[in-house]
């Protein structure tokens, strides 16, 4: 891994916020806690305001109410209604709410599919209409997906099934003839928030509804009692996690309420039981063990099998059903996990070099010879695991903090493809990197879809080196006279009164943090009093500075560093509080060491 230089974060918000704070019911928070939140936009109290109230009112997304209309009149004339998800955990989520909020507003003939990555690949290809055509469906309504899918769109008005789409990616130059499509990222759509999940949408659409249905009378009618839609919450906070997207206000409302109800023991069975696998406490649970956590026992159903699995166990009505289909996934995860070390340990054996290799990567003999990282990496390996090339992408993009697609192979009847997928990093938007790829070269890129940080393709396996060439030069296209930066943004450091359980208390309690609201981490020098590894990965570290000592954790640590007692080092680390036999510690969490 390259080392990154040490940046401090800069205040976005101006410096009258740390005064307003103290005024305005903050002052029980030390100085570096306002410092904290005023370098991640925070102007104001009112930013920290997480209430439902302060959600973004459904009625400003572009088409929610044309598309609650469309189900509302599906709904009424009983008619069968088919969910169609995407296989990550954003897709099974809002799977899962769009299925139990249907049922909740009353709809009878409720069903949903995922397609089978293997079979069907990504989204509503012609494939898996034809598939879902064997259901009878009169309504298909995807979540997560669609908006690249103008053949499967094609294919299913050709059999008489309206589609709407609700989903979140960036759309292409031309949208899909679906009956509605909802989408806060498609062209004219004025919605506050473009970083909405493929399950905030999904979520927003049935608040719609709910509106509606309202106003029609629905309820009255039908002697159903109004529902509590808010009741899906801790689906939606999973599903916005799981996936990464940036934590604006809106989204943080989101998780927020959904972390609440899932610590106040409201959440449902499948997400409990999915916690108590991980063994993770509900009552304290944040947004780090949705992503890191859960979320991964849910990716791994889609990633190996059938994500279905995942879908039910977010359905389960029964904690013996809900631990059921947890286990499972656990099984699952843990199979995942094998088949990832296995590629990692290949793709390290080989990157170096890989790394050298003109041919594979196609750099200039000056980049050669300097031996400087290209502005991307391609890797193929047709041994590879499809449902794994994503995770591994962000392992070898972490380590050498540049864009990354890895390819695994596919086949049909008649051609090998290189299925790809690809992780990017801070100032190098990678659909906006594969559309020009496919601007510059026609057909090479059969297909694609994304956003800024993540995406998929197919190419022919033929086409492989050509294609590595390719989106090399178009990423330096993109990037013109920037360069990807090494820097590592920290909070700066943490002085000794602020190296205390309650600081981390103040610090959890201020989340939800996530992508766009990073969680703080400080960095300062220590010197190593001892160090042990556990569980053949991880370091146990004890650290000293100024006569104090600080326990730390430098999970999966850089085995490369050649560190010793005594030795002054530079830590970049999170405060955590870890829990022993009853017993509260602070911990620092090592992200990185830096030997002076």
């Amino acid at each position: 891994m390259y080392s990154k230089v040490i940046r401090h974060r800069k205040k976005i918000a101006g410096d009258s916020f740390a005064s307003e704070a103290a005024t305005e019911g903050f002052s029980k928070y030390p100085r570096k806690i306002t410092e904290i939140l005023a370098a991640r936009g925070v102007e104001c109290p009112d930013d920290l305001d997480y209430r439902l109230a302060q959600l973004i009112p459904p009625s400003t997304l572009l088409n929610a109410d044309k598309a609650s209309e469309e189900i509302y009149n599906a709904i009424e004339l009983n008619k069968s209604i088919l969910i169609i998800g995407d296989f990550d955990a954003d897709g099974a989520t809002s799977s899962a709410v769009m299925v139990k909020a249907l049922k909740m507003l009353g709809a009878t003939d409720i069903d949903f599919l995922v397609p089978d990555r293997f079979k069907f690949g990504y989204g509503l290809s012609v494939k898996l209409v034809e598939h879902a055509a064997q259901f009878k469906p009169d309504l298909i309504i995807t979540v997560d997906n669609g908006i690249s899918n103008h053949d499967g769109v094609e294919r299913a008005n050709q059999l008489t099934i309206p589609v709407i789409i609700t989903d979140h990616h960036l759309a292409g130059e031309t949208l899909p003839d679906a009956a509605v499509i909802v989408n806060p990222n498609q062209p004219d759509d004025s919605f506050a928030s473009k970083n909405l999940a493929g399950v905030g949408v999904a979520f927003y659409v049935m608040l719609m509804l709910r509106n509606l249905m309202r106003d029609k009378g629905w309820f009255e009618r039908r002697s159903i009692a109004e529902p509590n839609l808010a009741e899906l919450l801790d689906l939606v906070a999973l599903g916005t996690v799981a996936d990464v997207v940036p934590l604006d206000k809106n989204n943080r409302i989101l998780v927020e309420q959904g972390l609440k109800r899932i610590r106040s023991g409201k959440a449902c069975v499948g997400i409990n039981a999915l916690l108590e696998v991980a063994k993770r406490d509900p009552k304290r649970c944040v947004s780090t063990d949705l992503g890191f956590a859960v979320g991964p026992r849910l990716n791994a159903a889609g990633r190996l099998q059938d994500m279905s699995i995942g879908i039910n166990c977010l359905l389960a009505q029964s904690d013996k059903q809900a631990n059921l289909l947890a286990r499972q996934l656990d099984n699952l995860n843990r199979q995942r996990r094998e088949i990832e070390q296995s590629m990692l340990d290949d793709a390290n054996r080989n990157i170096e070099e890989l790394l050298l290799s003109e041919q594979a990567l196609n750099w200039s003999k000056e980049e050669q010879q300097s031996k400087q990282r290209p502005p991307s990496l391609c890797l193929f390996n047709s041994s590879w695991h499809q449902g794994v090339i994503g995770i591994l992408a962000s392992r070898v993009k972490d380590r050498l903090n540049r864009p990354v697609v890895i390819f695994a192979e596919d086949k049909d009847d008649e051609n090998v493809y290189a299925k790809g997928s690809a992780r990017s990093v801070p100032g190098v938007h990678i659909r906006d990197v594969l559309a020009l790829v496919d601007s510059r070269h026609p057909n090479l890129i059969l297909k694609f879809g994304g956003h800024a940080m993540a995406a998929g393709l197919t190419i022919l396996a033929s086409d492989f080196e050509f294609f590595a060439q390719s989106f090399n030069e178009a990423t330096q296209l993109i990037l013109g006279e920037d360069t990807i930066s090494d820097e590592i943004l920290t909070d700066a450091g943490l002085s000794d009164t602020d190296m205390t359980i309650d600081f981390s208390r103040q610090l959890r309690n201020l989340g939800p943090w996530g992508q766009g609201f990073p969680e703080p981490i400080f960095d300062d020098e220590f010197v190593i009093v001892s160090k042990r590894v556990v569980a053949e990965k991880h370091l146990k570290l004890v650290f000293g500075r100024d006569n104090e000592v600080f326990d730390a954790i430098y999970f999966f640590y850089d085995d490369s560093l050649s560190l010793e007692e005594n030795d002054v080092v530079q830590v970049v680390y999170k405060l955590d509080i870890n829990e022993f036999r009853g017993n509260q510690s602070l911990q620092l969490i090592v992200e990185q060491i830096i030997i002076e």
